[in-house]
Order: structure tokens, then C-alpha cells, then sequence
């Protein structure tokens, strides 16, 4: 048992023989007597395996270790393939949101300024002497005056977000 776990933690972390001996300051020929179950190495030489190998004592002198290192090279392939996925559909539709974020802002900024055309300014014909009429009508020139400015920068702005958020192929 003890020969069979040395072997597949050896295995797992990627030493040779040789150079678990040279670490352990032994002959490759004694790791492969250990492995081979010909010979057992003492209390000492056997907590210097566990430190080289950073394995505990109990887990070399216990049950059998199966060689993993492909395993979990799959599962870890796995395991990252999942997440690149999620990541990817993640970014897709944060990519989405945002296109059509900004589809809606052309679509606003174009329907508004479309009924402010329509509408032909109906505050220039307001009487602005009768109080809530003169609230109003302040009220939707304002809107207007800070519209007519800002809808070409926002309509711009929005185009370029457009065409940045595009799926590229």
C-alpha cells in the first residue's frame, strides 16, 4: 500500500523518480525499491517524503491513492469550458441590453422631436397672462429649448453606441 501511494502522489505531482530522489537526497534505485515494494523507508525518510510530496504521513500509510492527475485535468477543463460559457452569455447579453438601450434612445429622441415638429410650438400661441396656462406653457419651453439643444448630441451619442454594441462576426 505504502509503495502504490508514493508512486501515484509521485505521479500526481509531476516528479520522476529521479527527482523525487534528488530532493529526498537518495539514489533514484531506492525510490524505485520503495515503489516496487522491495524495500520500506524508515520513520525519517518517510516524513521527508511527506514534506517533498506535501502529503500527511497517514494519507502515504493509508488508503490506496489513485493516480487523478488526468481526471482532474479533465475536470478542470471542464470546469473552465462552463465558466467561459457563462461568461461569454453574460457578456452577449449585457451587449444586448445596451444595443437596444440605445436603439430606444434614437427611437425616443426621434419620436420627440417629431411631435415637437408636428405640434408646431403651441406655446408661442399660449396666453401666458392666465396663470396655469403661463406655468405650462413655461414649463413645455423649457423642455423644449433643453430638447432642440440636446437631441442631436443624444442622437449621436446613441448611433455610435449602436454601432459599437454590434455583434461582430
Amino acid at each position: 500500500m505504502l509503495n502504490e501511494n508514493i508512486k501515484a502522489i509521485r505521479k500526481s505531482k509531476g516528479l520522476s523518480q529521479q527527482e523525487l530522489a534528488v530532493k529526498l537526497n537518495v539514489v533514484r534505485q531506492t525510490v524505485s525499491k520503495w515503489e516496487q515494494g522491495l524495500s520500506v523507508p524508515d520513520s525519517d525518510m518517510l516524513i521527508s517524503i511527506s514534506k517533498v510530496l506535501e502529503t500527511p504521513v497517514g494519507t502515504l500509510l493509508g488508503e490506496t491513492v489513485t493516480e487523478t492527475e488526468v481526471d482532474n485535468i479533465k475536470a478542470i477543463s471542464v470546469k473552465l469550458e462552463v465558466i467561459n460559457w457563462q461568461l461569454a452569455q453574460r457578456k452577449n447579453t449585457r451587449r444586448k441590453f445596451i444595443r437596444w438601450l440605445f436603439i430606444s434612445l434614437c427611437a425616443i429622441t426621434v419620436m420627440v422631436f417629431a411631435a415637437l415638429v408636428i405640434l408646431k410650438s403651441p406655446y408661442w400661441g399660449w396666453d401666458y397672462s392666465d396663470p396655469e396656462t403661463a406655468i405650462l406653457g413655461v414649463a413645455f419651453h423649457s423642455f423644449e429649448w433643453l430638447f432642440v439643444r440636446a437631441a442631436p448630441l443624444i442622437f449621436i451619442i446613441a448611433i455610435i453606441g449602436i454601432f459599437l454594441t454590434r455583434k461582430k462576426e
